[in-house]
């Protein structure tokens, strides 16, 4: 029987429909095979890029030279320009402003053919050091109210190099599904006193049904009513509002982690192409009693189409219980 379930979060309503057949062996994903050829993104190729913003460089090599780790560069085709001033108007009923914010491209490697589950521990420790440090840079700019960073890992997710590589996209205003999902967690929290992440931590680790990691001080879990099969949750398991506050004590623990469920499901559904994002706190607000940082890790593995964009509702063939049990066997 098809069930309707509610993300207690923001509300919204999807339909696991285990009757299509899609139990979690039945995903046979074909492994895009990574051809090679000219890349900007490689070592040598450094002056095929836009000039630098920061680069990891343990032999303080020259900018913009060989010799580094890790890269950060602008996009070469911007979504939105640090430069210029927002310029608010009007025009009757509509309102817009100058695209001003910033898009910048974290080079997560020097090897080609390497890929963030593939990294060694410091290295993926490394990238999420950087998105950190490039948060609290931007955040200096009063004009930027938020920084998303995310990650598209293939062709079929949306990315355009297959480089291994994540981009951070800051913006003059809040996102409406960041709006969203703070204003549901507000009205928790004004109700009950109490973080809804933090609550469903403890009811997951309590049920322990939808957990497929657990360590010291993060929890991998598959959400009570995911859009997607197999889509994949990271919290801390102490509150945190605000990803660039993480400590750095941290940041091993969440690069094994990510590192862990990476495995799990490469191993699963045969290196699937796969989205990631940090939904974390607006840069200008203080800690936040109600809201959590989490990553959002969604596997490629369905397409979104007519009745997903009429109504709303996400269409998903795979219970998070039975992609739960599927990944937690898995040894990594």
């Amino acid at each position: 029987m098809p069930e309707l379930r509610k993300d207690p979060i923001i509300g919204r309503w999807v339909i696991i429909s285990t009757e299509r057949g899609k139990r979690p062996s039945d995903f046979t994903f074909v492994e895009e095979k990574k051809k090679g050829g000219f890349c900007p993104f490689c070592y040598g190729n450094e002056d095929k890029t836009p000039p630098e913003i920061f680069a990891i460089r343990p032999d303080n090599s020259p900018r913009d030279k060989p010799g580094w780790t890790l890269r950060v560069v602008p996009n070469k085709y911007p979504a939105l320009r640090i430069e210029g001033q927002l310029n608010r108007q009007g025009a009757g009923i509509y309102d817009f402003m100058n695209g001003i914010g910033a898009h910048e491209v974290i080079i997560e490697t020097p090897e080609h053919f390497k890929e963030l589950a593939t990294l060694d521990i410091p290295a993926v420790r490394d990238v999420f050091w950087v998105f950190r440090e490039r948060m609290r840079d931007l955040k200096q700019d009063v004009r930027l109210k938020y920084a998303m960073i995310f990650k598209n890992h293939g062709m079929s997710a949306g990315a355009s190099l297959e480089h291994s590589h994540s981009q951070l996209i800051a913006t003059p205003i809040l996102p409406k599904r960041v709006i969203e999902e703070i204003s549901g967690a507000k009205t928790y929290f004004d109700f009950k006193e109490r973080c809804i992440f933090c609550d469903i931590i403890r009811q997951e680790i309590k049920d322990d049904i939808r957990v497929i990691y657990e360590e010291d001080y993060f929890i991998a879990i598959e959400p009570f009513a995911p859009r997607f099969p197999f889509e994949t949750w990271i919290l801390p398991k102490e509150h945190q509002s605000h990803y660039e506050a993480i400590p750095d004590n941290l940041l091993e623990h969440l690069a094994v982690t990510m590192k862990t469920v990476l495995g799990k499901i490469n191993a699963a559904l045969n290196n699937p192409p796969y989205n990631f994002v940090i939904h974390t706190s607006p840069m200008q607000e203080q800690p936040l009693e109600h809201y959590h940082w989490h990553i959002e890790l969604m596997p490629k593995l369905t397409r979104i189409a007519g009745f997903e964009w009429g109504t709303g509702f996400y269409i998903n063939p795979t219970s998070p219980e039975d992609a739960a049990q599927y990944l937690k066997k898995i040894n990594i």
